[in-house]
Order: C-alpha cells, then sequence, then structure tokens
C-alpha cells in the first residue's frame, strides 16, 4: 500500500518481524476467544442486528453491501477494539471511506507508478495524494485508539487485542531485538481490520446475489435449513455438520467468486529454482489461487457456478485440496476461523429468515465481477428481503409450545 513500510505488520512483512508479529496475532486471537463459543456469541450478535436492519425494510429494495459491511466491521472491531462502532458515527464512516479509496487504487494505474517511480510520484499531483492522506487517516485512527487505550487499560485484564499487544510491548521493551513497539501496532491494526471486512463483506455480497439469481438453489438451502433448525432457536455453528447443502452452496461461492485477485505476496528466502527456472533470492512471489480454484483436473465445471463440487454421491458434504481461498501453509489467513463463522452464520441467518428476490421492475443481475480494487466484488445491486412465514412444524411446534 501506498506509503507503507515493507518491513511492517503482518500482511507484507517478512523474516522475523513476520514471524514474530503473526505468532503473536494467533496467540492474542484465541485469547480473545476465537474458536471459542464466546466468539460465536458475537458473531451471532451481529447476525441478529442484520437481521433487524433487513426486517426493518420490510420486503423493500435495498443495497445489502453496506448493512453486510457494517456487520464485519462490528465483529472485528470488537475483537481488536474492545467495542463496534455505531454506523451514524462520523469518524466511523470516515474511516470507512478510507479503507474503500485504499482497496480501489491498490489496483490502479497510479499505484503501479508510485512502486516504479516513488521518489517522483511523491510530488506529483494524482488519486495517490488522496491515498497517501487516507493511508494517514487510517494511521491516525489506529494512534488515537492507541492512546485512549493506555490511558484506560489495566494490565493485568487485557480485553481486547489493542491491550495485549500493549502488554507485549512492556513486556519485550528490555529486548533490542524485539520487533513490537506502537508504529507496529498501528499497521497490525490496519492489515486486521482490512483484512476482516474487505473480503468477507464482498463474499456474503456474492452470496446474496446468487441466490436471488438461482432461486431453485435459494429453496433447497431455505429447505435444509428449516428441517435442522427452528426458528426460534440460535443457529449455530455447529450447525453446519447437519447442513451439507448450505454448506457446499457456501464454499462453492467462495470458489466460483473467490474475492481476492492474487494470493498473499511472500518473498524468496534464498535462490531456488522451481520447475526448471531460477528464482533470486528476495525476488517477490505472488500465488496465483486462483489456479487452484479453477483447475479443470479438480473441478467438473470449474467455470460453473455449481455446489456439487462439494457433495459426494450421498450428498455428503466434504472438501478438496484444492479449495485454498485464505491460502496455504505459513501464510495462511490467521483470521480464517473466523471469516469462516461469520460467512456461515450471517449467510444462513439471513436465509432463515428472508427469502431474496428481485426489485419489481428488474429482470435480472449482473454476476460480472467489478475490477480494480483488492477484493473483486458484484457490480452494485439492490434486493428485495422478503420476510418468510414459519412453516407448518414449526407453528405446530410453537403451538405446543404455548399450550
Amino acid at each position: 500500500m501506498a506509503s507503507r513500510h515493507p518491513l511492517q505488520g503482518i500482511l507484507f512483512s517478512s523474516g522475523c518481524t513476520w514471524k514474530e508479529q503473526r505468532r503473536f496475532g494467533m496467540s492474542a486471537l484465541r485469547s480473545l476467544g476465537l474458536g471459542r463459543k464466546s466468539m460465536e456469541f458475537c458473531v451471532q450478535e451481529e447476525a441478529g442486528h442484520m437481521v433487524e436492519f433487513f426486517a426493518s425494510k420490510r420486503g423493500e429494495s435495498v443495497d445489502p453491501r453496506i448493512p453486510l459491511f457494517h456487520a464485519f466491521c462490528s465483529v472485528i472491531s470488537s475483537v481488536i477494539f474492545g467495542h463496534p462502532f455505531d454506523i451514524e458515527d462520523k469518524v466511523y464512516q470516515k474511516l470507512i471511506e478510507c479503507i474503500e479509496y485504499e482497496a480501489h487504487f491498490f489496483l490502479s494505474t497510479f499505484h503501479l507508478l508510485y512502486e516504479l517511480f516513488p521518489w517522483l510520484m511523491r510530488y506529483l499531483p494524482g488519486p495517490h495524494q488522496k491515498a497517501f492522506s487516507c493511508l494517514e487517516q487510517i494511521h491516525s485512527f489506529g494512534r488515537s485508539e492507541i492512546r485512549r487505550h493506555k490511558e484506560k487499560r489495566e494490565t493485568d485484564e487485557p480485553r481486547d487485542f489493542i491491550d495485549f499487544y500493549l502488554d507485549e510491548i512492556d513486556k519485550k521493551k528490555d529486548d533490542p531485538e524485539s520487533t513490537f513497539d506502537e508504529v507496529n501496532l498501528v499497521h497490525v491494526i490496519y492489515d486486521l481490520f482490512t483484512a476482516g471486512t474487505d473480503t468477507g463483506s464482498s463474499t456474503l455480497c456474492w452470496a446474496l446475489l446468487f441466490m436471488v439469481v438461482h432461486p431453485d438453489i435459494q429453496e433447497k438451502v431455505q429447505a435444509e435449513i428449516d428441517a435442522a433448525v427452528t426458528r426460534s432457536q440460535r443457529i449455530s455453528y455447529e450447525d453446519r455438520m447437519n447442513l451439507p447443502y448450505t454448506n457446499a452452496v457456501i464454499h462453492e461461492i467462495q470458489r466460483y467468486k473467490y474475492v481476492l485477485l492474487v494470493g498473499n505476496f511472500r518473498q524468496c528466502a534464498k535462490d531456488a529454482t522451481m520447475f526448471g527456472f531460477p528464482i533470486k533470492k528476495d525476488t517477490v512471489i505472488i500465488p496465483d489461487i486462483a489456479s487452484a480454484l479453477y483447475d479443470p483436473e479438480e473441478w467438473e465445471t470449474p467455470h460453473q457456478f455449481n455446489p456439487n463440487h462439494f457433495l459426494d454421491k450421498e450428498g455428503n458434504f466434504f472438501v478438496r485440496d484444492a479449495f485454498i481461498p485464505f491460502s496455504l501453509g505459513k501464510r495462511i489467513c490467521i483470521g480464517d476461523n473466523l471469516a469462516r463463522m461469520e460467512i456461515f452464520l450471517f449467510f444462513t441467518n439471513l436465509l432463515q429468515a428472508f427469502t431474496l428476490r428481485l426489485p419489481d421492475g428488474v429482470r435480472e443481475l449482473n454476476t460480472n465481477a467489478v475490477r480494480g480494487r483488492l477484493a473483486v466484488q458484484p457490480h452494485p445491486y439492490t434486493i428485495c428481503a422478503v420476510p418468510r412465514k414459519a412453516t407448518a412444524w414449526e407453528r405446530e411446534q410453537e403451538a405446543s409450545q404455548r399450550a
């Protein structure tokens, strides 16, 4: 990203910095409940707020991008900052605007020119100057949150990621080799916040779009959810074990509409040879994740939306080795478990509560991707979320409970 130091944070760092920051990041996230019921409860709460938002529209046409983005923002904000943000908060709105601009700028021609001629581009006008300003505003927001935490924190009771990181800075303050400082913390906040919002919300945007485009698939998902979970119960992440078709649909959306153009950048640690091609030390390696997700030797219909890619002949769910939307190996996304939980719970709660339809007068939606940003998103669209009626079985259950 523009004006970013390559040795800071997690996403774009390497060597000792990357090892320390990633190891600590995973440890802190686990301590904060990643993979446990406490984190699931937070995601379920946000899923409930999202259902309430769509219900308030009473089946009218709505652009789903903002509420979906806000749902993912709220979860990761609770993890990093210890609290979600009000969607009407002006500072929060400016933060989201800056993150959106940075995502667009990352794949632009001006960003490429900046990377080639940074010494020159800094003095020339253009959209890169706004990118500098946006990045500084994001970092300034991170610094203000750090100051707020330092004023109120209790060292023996860390409440969120920033508290854990500040404790680590204190522990390593006498270690001259330590990579833990407030400058690095600002970059880690940026990495976690952007990675925890843009890709997940983009995936869910694709999911809702494809449920409208394929109403037969939507009906099968809803029928499976109705049979496995009553509406008086909260859908839990464990319910995915009883929802093989729904799980297959979610995974197929992640495969068919992979939301990143490429995987995370890596740097060759030493001279190497791959498939007969020499790769010099320090060469930047860009993994092509999509080559696995669309490999015709791995998928029967790689360029078609087909949930059967994740179902065996008996209808049981299974995952193939070529399914790597969160990358793999040591550079796998550190928040992949949280992202999987969010996508599953947000998607199933919406499909349980609503039938998604085209607005009146709209005949079809564009299923092509918008290029030119870090996350591959669908073209802007609106849908109608029509509240579903309770099934006969559910009405019978509710009647027996009242009796």
